[in-house]
């Protein structure tokens, strides 16, 4: 608890006491001795005033802001009322129960928070920088891009960074969830919020503090609680027409059955003050919140960021997910399985390829410089010419070289000899005449097949592929993990016009997922009715676009965070329910005079209590 929270625990147990006494006083009979009902008045004003000034006090504010019908003003108007019919001990009884209620809300809600919060522990306070051979400690804002940083055992790496000194085991359960250290050296990537284990580490800044990886996960959680799922934007529209209706209708509960049927003026105010009680919406008001925050940390501590209640509500909806091959089911790490010369040795053809792709920096590209193994010449190679969904035209010794896809061939007409190998196929030409192919390969992830059977388990009707890469590896990869569709040889563009045909075909309240990690992925993680982005290979691009994060990039995390978001709409659903049952009932029962006023208090506060621990279930909740 925290200190106001303890503050307030106090005020109740001291409330309490005094109501307890001045009860007994009155069963016992001391309290007749005291005549003067004023005198009586004033006594038990002491404990309502005690517990519930800063309730009148939220009552008046709001009125004065034009904000009029709150729970709070009708805590206000029904005390009073009680009060005004000499209902003494039931209006400190309301007043001290409600706020029970709100210590009890306010726990949940920390709780909640707290639970995310210790799995988001991982903003930096400090980062070790070295000046005239002594660390400094420097705040991580004032870091700049290529400084080089040294992170002791025990520390928190505060910016993201390459690792150009030192060995050692890197905690990322802060960040992904899983408790395994990753071992890190010589020329890994580091990302910030992760804790360094028994080594001492030399990190390379690669990026500004407001750009790491920390600063963009406590952005995305600070904003997730202010995207509202449609239930909970309801229930805000539902409070704000449904408490005037009742303020109205206890008013007329109050004045008309007086007048229509004449005197027993008394017995009506107290009948409207207990129909006030009873009709304050905090059980729908709290819960339904509550509920999809606890989603939300439920969700944050397996290592998966929803950017809001919205999006989860939509993941309990998902029947469709369509995913990027390249980093999403397979490891985006190429390499160069076989080099196919057709006119020159196999030397030649590698060489002249990585000459092609000098200033590339696609995967491939790469792939195919490791291979070579030498550092390029870049005098060599002149100004490159990107032949969009074909390859790239490049002078090389001043030489036109062509290096893409058989499109590339079919389109300037070369004469060429097709590769059936698995994986993606680099077809090279020096001014129109065939040199040779290089097969590069791709391993599927692991866990992909695990994660495409959890989706058929949670009820996901169609698992599609898309890729850039030609059919017959798409189609090898697709068998192997058991999808229902692939659509391959796609333009970036093309897309988007796959998942636009595909949101077309979506029944009523079905929704689409969409799961990638490249900057080309950012328009589809827009288009789709959920992206889902890699956040640890992902670029930012995709990280921004997208709704939902991985943060270990482990799809098999979507179909559990499908699973949380269920769980929460249920839960979510049977506090409406609940609250709305037994309200209408106690409401009835209470206009017709036969609920008192702790009938009210339960059907306020005791629904209130049951709906924030049926709320915190989806918190604890392991699938």
């Amino acid at each position: 608890m925290n200190r106001k929270q303890k503050m307030m625990l106090l005020r109740i147990l001291v409330a309490l006491l005094l109501l307890v006494g001045l009860m007994a006083a009155e069963h016992t009979g001391l309290s007749e001795n005291i005549g003067n009902t004023w005198i009586l008045f004033v006594i038990y004003l002491i404990p309502y005033l005690l517990v519930g000034y800063d309730i009148i006090w939220k009552a008046f504010r709001n009125i004065s802001h034009g904000q009029v019908f709150d729970e709070n003003f009708l805590m206000m108007i029904a005390t009073f009322g009680a009060f005004g019919v000499k209902e003494y001990s039931e209006a400190v009884a309301v007043m001290l129960f409600y706020q029970v209620g709100e210590l009890f809300q306010s726990y949940a809600v920390g709780k909640s928070r707290k639970s995310i919060a210790d799995m988001m522990d991982i903003c930096p306070e400090y980062a070790n920088i070295e000046m005239d051979g002594r660390l400094e400690q420097v705040d991580p804002d004032e870091v700049e891009i290529g400084s080089v940083i040294i992170v002791k055992p025990g520390e928190r790496i505060p910016l993201d960074g390459v690792v150009i000194e030192g060995e050692s085991l890197i905690d990322t359960a802060a960040l992904t969830g899983e408790s395994v250290p990753r071992r890190a050296g010589v020329g890994d990537d580091i990302f910030s919020g992760c804790v360094n284990g028994a080594g001492t580490l030399k990190i390379k800044t690669t990026k500004e503090f407001d750009d790491s990886t920390v600063a963009k996960i406590l952005e995305l959680v600070e904003n997730a609680s202010s995207k509202k799922a449609k239930v909970e934007n309801f229930i805000t529209k539902f409070a704000r027409y449904y408490t005037p209706v009742v303020t109205i209708g206890a008013a007329l509960l109050a004045v008309l059955p007086p007048l229509i049927l004449g005197g027993g003026w008394s017995e009506w105010i107290q009948r409207a003050c207990i129909f006030l009680v009873i009709s304050c919406p905090c059980a729908l008001v709290i819960s339904v919140p509550l509920g999809f925050f606890g989603g939300i940390g439920a969700a944050s501590k397996i290592g998966v960021l929803v950017k809001g209640s919205n999006y989860l509500e939509a993941l309990a909806e998902m029947t469709t997910i369509v995913f990027d091959k390249t980093g999403t089911l397979t490891k985006g790490e190429f390499k160069v399985q076989e080099v196919l010369p057709v006119d020159c040795t196999k030397e030649e053809l590698l060489e002249l390829a990585a000459l092609g792709e000098g200033y590339s920096t696609h995967p491939i590209a790469g792939s195919i410089k490791d291979a070579y193994g030498k550092e390029v010449d870049v005098s060599r190679i002149g100004q490159a010419k990107e032949i969009a969904g074909q390859g790239i035209c490049v002078p090389v010794d001043g030489r036109e070289v062509l290096l893409g896809n058989e499109k590339l061939m079919k389109e300037r007409q070369i004469r060429y000899r097709p590769c059936n190998g698995e994986g993606t196929v680099v077809y090279v030409a020096r001014e129109n005449h065939f040199m040779g192919c290089i097969l590069i390969a791709d391993k599927v992830k692991e866990g992909a097949a695990q994660a495409i059977k959890d989706m058929k388990q949670v009820g996901v009707k169609k698992c599609v592929m898309l890729t850039g890469d030609r059919r017959e590896a798409a189609e090898i990869v697709s068998g192997e993990l058991g999808l229902d569709e692939v659509h391959a040889e796609l333009l970036p563009g093309d897309k988007v016009t796959k998942v636009e045909e595909l949101l077309k075909i979506q029944k009523h309240r079905e929704k689409l997922a969409f799961a990638g990690d490249g900057i080309n992925d950012a328009p589809v993680l827009t288009r789709a009715d959920i992206g889902i982005a890699m956040g640890s290979m992902g670029s930012d691009a995709a990280i921004e676009a997208a709704d939902v994060v991985l943060m270990d990039d482990d799809v098999r995390k979507i179909a559990r965070v499908v699973r949380i978001s269920r769980k929460t709409l249920k839960i979510v659903k049977q506090n409406i329910v609940f609250a709305l049952g037994v309200k209408a009932l106690v409401l009835i029962l209470g206009a017709l005079g036969m609920a008192n006023m702790w009938g009210a208090v339960f059907a306020d506060v005791g629904v209130s209590v049951i709906a924030i621990l049926n709320s915190m279930r989806v918190l604890c909740y392991n699938d």
